[in-house]
């Protein structure tokens, strides 16, 4: 009949319909799942380069208060534990000194020239005097410095001496240990003030405090730091020097280089070589002030362990190896970076911001590097505020405008221009090198699929 086949018609119509309605559905949903997805793969992606940001910002941390200086010219300061104070009034002169400028360089693009008279790669600075050191409190103030002496109980006074508080009593092993009745260590006090010592012990010459008895005579520069134990007195050591001599020998930092140590801390020196002013080491006229080391003759320079010679300076500087590119060295093995920069175990990686992608790396501060082969830092097509694609091109973000190697607003091209010519100058050749390198080197597409560094 009419009717029902006009009714199977319209049925099978609203089914197609309704069928197609559900695969517009079902499309949709996939669709929006895969949005999800790949909105879940960015987030983790952004938190894995959070997460690895972090991590470089706390072994960067790390490093630093496990190998940096609290200034850039000298060693790792340390608070002493006993008191050296500046006296009311008082106040030492200071000393001058001329140290490497490249130890004030901190941003790695700004070289620094010394103020130095005599070699712009020197600059002059005030220091504390001989026996006098910064205060940790002040820095424009010195106080006594007494070394690894009147560490706790007493206080620092001028010429390295020190004096011990009430009831204290400089010891055998310059430490100011307390007296009867506060106490007698490795003995008893009594009622009457007096200290009876522990076996293994007896009274000084003071009878105040006890110290350590030797059932036999210490050698020469010996003490007796413990019962029957006979140690190296303060400023000696054994088998430092090859040498036919047993016993403790005196200790010379630096090196008495040409010249024999005969005490602590002072040389004599060999016919024909002489000590330089301000300075301990044994070594022939030469011009060269080489610092850190010693003149062998008049055109040569022998450096200290953990030195290097540089001829701007004419002295031994510290060296890092070749991992100090992005830093400065400022002291044997240890690399001080550049702003922008942060310590990656051995080596001072740039640091971006806002990352470099997948198909970029950080080069520089701020800067990302394009390639499609991986290579040094000079290989790769700098990206200012940009990031790179899979063809290893610069890319700007939507309002900015791509000026050699920068992205920056429009409006802002040629003032930049104008005000850094050498600089523009500089981007526009790297550009042109890159360029060429790029076409005649990596002009096959074959060459191009194989070397990609990020596959």
């Amino acid at each position: 009949m009419p009717s029902t086949r006009l009714l199977r018609t319209v049925a099978l119509q609203a089914c197609l319909l309704l069928m197609y309605i559900c695969l517009l559905q079902a499309i949709e949903l996939q669709l929006h799942e895969q949005q999800l997805q790949q909105q879940l793969l960015d987030e983790q992606l952004r938190l894995h380069q959070q997460q690895q940001l972090l991590k470089q910002q706390r072994e960067q941390q790390l490093q630093q208060r496990r190998y940096s200086s609290t200034t850039s010219t000298r060693k790792p300061y340390i608070i002493p534990q006993g008191l050296s104070l500046p006296q009311r009034g008082v106040y030492p002169e200071k000393c001058l000194r001329e140290v490497p400028a490249v130890f004030f360089q901190y941003d790695k693009e700004l070289k620094i020239v010394g103020n130095s008279t005599t070699n712009p790669y020197f600059n002059v600075i005030e220091v504390c005097c001989k026996g006098w050191r910064r205060y940790e409190y002040d820095w424009s103030r010195c106080v006594p410095d007494c070394g690894e002496r009147c560490r706790e109980n007493g206080f620092c006074l001028p010429g390295g001496r020190c004096q011990c508080f009430s009831d204290f009593v400089l010891n055998y092993r310059n430490e100011c240990v307390p007296t009867c009745p506060l106490g007698c260590p490795h003995g008893q006090c009594y009622l009457n003030g007096t200290c009876r010592c522990e076996r293994g012990y007896e009274l000084d010459g003071s009878k105040r405090f006890c110290q350590p008895q030797c059932n036999t005579t210490c050698g020469h520069n010996e003490v007796c730091l413990e019962p029957g134990k006979c140690v190296c007195a303060e400023g000696y050591a054994r088998g430092l020097r090859e040498s036919n001599a047993l016993g403790c020998q005196p200790m010379c930092i630096p090196d008495c280089g040409y010249g024999h140590c005969v005490a602590p801390n002072q040389c004599e020196c060999f016919p024909g070589y002489q000590k330089r002013m301000n300075r301990s080491s044994c070594e022939i006229n030469c011009y060269m002030r080489c610092e850190n080391g010693f003149c062998a003759n008049q055109t040569t320079c022998v450096c200290q362990n953990g030195y290097r010679y540089d001829h701007n300076t004419t002295s031994c500087l510290p060296d890092c190896g070749d991992d100090c590119r992005n830093g400065v060295c400022v002291s044997p093995g240890n690399c001080r970076c550049f702003n922008g920069y942060v310590r990656n175990r051995e080596r001072c990686d740039a640091v971006c911001d806002r990352g470099c992608g997948f198909y970029g790396r950080c080069i520089a501060p701020n800067v990302c590097g394009c390639a499609i082969v991986a290579g040094a830092e000079e290989s790769y097509q700098r990206c200012e505020n940009g990031y790179c694609n899979a063809e290893g091109h610069c890319r700007c973000l939507e309002g900015k405008t791509r000026f050699i190697d920068k992205c920056m607003s429009p409006d802002t091209v040629t003032t930049y221009a104008s005000i850094n010519p050498l600089r523009v100058n500089a981007s526009l050749m790297h550009e042109f090198q890159l360029l060429l390198g790029r076409h005649f080197i990596l002009g096959s597409p074959g060459m191009l699929e194989e070397n990609r560094w990020w596959d």
